[in-house]
């Protein structure tokens, strides 16, 4: 009898492995997350924000948008409008903009998949392109409570059948109801190993969209200026146009890294004007900002973007500003005297130069150094970090970019390896109730001995 039961468990145990392997799906891409928010950085109406999309449970169903403010703002109204793309349906609604307990628009969804959130703040307006998630029920989940269920019923059916005296088949419903509980505890013991559902909603995997395994090729950044030759001190936009250099269209495929499409970092030559920006999507394959440069000259931009399925780029290019050079400043004991520590622009600049403490003293080319700088209480993170570090060699040929390491305490920490010897012109930023906040400093880095 013990044998019988036996050879009638095996076929239900081998079921339930062929169901465990082949319920497995796909891993789905590292930016679609059902039931995770989104986070978009945008630097609209001359403030700095952050749009937080809640996601969503079910649909049809609520949708939630608020604005963030890491700047001082007057209750900034932005307006919201969110179309599906699949059916083009609309809704409209109003966020107000605050630092602290920002205000969320209640917007309804009526299905998943891709969207478009309209913003429009003062006079200018952005298209940010999601996705409407919906977490969908896991293969797991159906074999751990159809494993139970039918468990129940023949393990019924088998003390019925016992009560009415027919014996073999009552064990041989026992049997059926153990491996029922079998599948059950076999799928709870390995389903943390076993990949998520992909959600409802989400965008095709990269195989299916007809991009390589290789990824997709590296945009190609036209950057320019509207109107072509800015005057100093006079506002202008800042247009970065994306192209796929393998089929000349309109790159309209980035992932948000870091909470922003793209991060814009616009420097001086000599290293006194410093923007860490976070530009519109004004168009497919276009991205604007708007800024003012303080006197002419010649800057350098650096903007970081990712596409789907890709790895992420840096893109560099100059813009010129024309106008008259500002009468020079009278040098004074506590004037700043290095380009670096002269209180660089950008949103919520320190004003004043950092002094940061870096082991070794003086970095060596090729090693890890260690840098670190004080900060006040109430530290709040930005960009999904507790700081930024932003790096150009003085020259401008080198740009590089980490994040805090998680030091504790008031203070920020990083890890930074030099790549040759020089002088570097850095940034450190990080975000208070009060604003963002960034620190200039300069480092001189040694040649290692092996180079010299």
């Amino acid at each position: 009898m013990i044998r019988r039961l036996r050879a009638a468990a095996m076929p239900v145990l081998c079921l339930v492995a062929v169901l465990v392997v082949g319920a497995a799906v796909p891993a789905a891409a590292h930016n679609v997350t059902a039931g995770a928010d989104l986070r978009i950085a945008q630097t609209i109406a001359g403030a700095e924000v952050t749009v937080v999309i809640k996601g969503t449970p079910r649909v049809p169903g609520p949708l939630r948008i608020g604005v963030i403010a890491y700047q001082p703002v007057a209750a900034l109204p932005v307006g919201l409008e969110v179309r599906s793309v699949e059916d083009g349906r609309t809704v409209a609604g109003t966020a107000r903009a605050a630092a602290r307990d920002p205000q969320y628009a209640r917007l309804q969804v009526e299905r998943t998949g891709p969207h478009e959130l309209k913003l429009s703040a003062g006079n200018e307006v952005a298209v940010i392109p999601f996705r409407v998630l919906v977490e969908r029920g896991s293969a797991g989940d159906f074999l751990i409570y159809g494993g139970l269920f039918v468990a129940g019923l023949l393990l019924a059916g088998g003390l019925l059948t016992g009560a009415l005296a027919r014996r073999g088949a009552a064990m041989l419903l026992a049997a059926g109801a153990a491996a029922g509980v079998t599948v059950a505890a076999v799928v709870i013991v390995f389903e943390p190993w076993m990949p998520p559902p992909v959600p409802e909603g989400a965008a095709p995997e990269a195989s299916e969209a007809g991009v390589a395994t290789g990824g997709r090729p590296y945009a190609q950044a036209r950057v320019a200026t509207v109107p072509a030759r800015p005057e100093a001190g006079e506002e202008f936009t800042l247009r970065i146009d994306l192209v796929d250099g393998s089929t000349g269209r309109p790159v309209d495929d980035l992932t948000v890294h870091h909470e922003a499409l793209a991060h814009v970092v616009v420097t001086s030559e000599d290293g006194r004007y410093f923007r860490h920006l976070h530009p519109l999507r004004t168009a497919p394959g276009r991205l604007e900002v708007r800024m003012r440069a303080d006197r002419p000259g010649r800057y350098l931009t650096h903007t970081e973007l990712e596409r789907e399925n890709s790895g992420g780029q840096l893109a560099a290019a100059t813009v010129t500003v024309g106008g008259e050079a500002p009468a020079p400043e009278v040098a004074t004991d506590s004037a700043a005297k290095d380009p670096a520590e002269a209180g660089a622009g950008g949103v919520g600049a320190g004003g004043m130069g950092a002094v940061p403490r870096l082991r070794p003293e003086i970095p060596v080319a090729g090693r890890p150094a260690t840098i670190e700088l004080d900060t006040p209480a109430g530290v709040r993170p930005w960009l999904g970090m507790a700081g930024h570090l932003l790096i150009r060699s003085q020259d401008g040929a080198f740009f590089g970019h980490v994040h805090e390491m998680g030091a504790p305490g008031s203070r920020l920490r990083f890890t930074f390896s030099f790549p040759q010897a020089g002088r570097y012109l850095a940034w450190a930023q990080y975000a208070t109730g009060e604003g963002v906040v960034t620190m200039p400093f300069a480092v001189d880095v040694t040649a290692s001995e092996a180079t010299r």
